[in-house]
């Protein structure tokens, strides 16, 4: 099926395994250049050499932690963007009562904060051209959260309020 997407680039998040590479085969299918990012450096070489070989598309790998100034620095280099997908392990399950404040920043760190700056980084761009697509990839938690993954649903629905907010101003 013709998406109509072909050629356009896509940075992809958490793309070594999971939903993320998932979104990153069907994106290359597609025939949309990637950028794929991970922490662990050897698996993800692995996939951006397989997706490159498979679908013969542009695949460039910047293995490095997004939460981080310099992970984000080390894919943007690599726009502009067309398309983004975010997406990122949740924080751990729990009980309320076990989690301190530093539990919860590094969880809205992870999966709300970094989100919003990669979206304050490539909109921009997709707004002067005038297309431009972002896929949060989060959890079922934001429409009914889910009693021991606290943190992950303070954090998600934290973003998806945003990116509610956020469409409604650039689309």
């Amino acid at each position: 099926m013709d998406l109509g997407i072909r050629g356009k680039r896509a940075l992809v998040c958490a793309s070594s395994k999971g939903l993320g590479r998932g979104c990153a085969e069907a994106l290359a299918e597609a025939g949309v250049d990637l950028v794929m990012n991970a922490r662990g450096a050897e698996a993800l070489m692995a996939v951006a050499a397989e997706i490159r070989a498979k679908f013969q598309v542009g695949v460039v790998a910047v293995a490095g932690d997004i939460t981080t100034e310099a992970g984000r620095a080390a894919v943007l280099a690599h726009g502009p963007y067309d398309i983004l997908v975010t997406n990122a392990g949740g924080p751990p399950p729990g009980l309320w009562s076990d989690w301190s404040r530093e539990d919860f920043i590094k969880a809205l760190d992870g999966n709300m904060l970094t989100p919003i700056a990669l979206m304050q980084a490539v909109l921009p761009g997709m707004m002067a051209k005038g297309w431009g697509r972002v896929v949060n990839i989060t959890s079922v938690s934001v429409k009914a959260p889910v009693p021991v993954l606290g943190l992950s649903n303070a954090a998600r629905a934290g973003l998806t309020g945003f990116v509610a907010g956020t469409s409604r101003q650039v689309a």
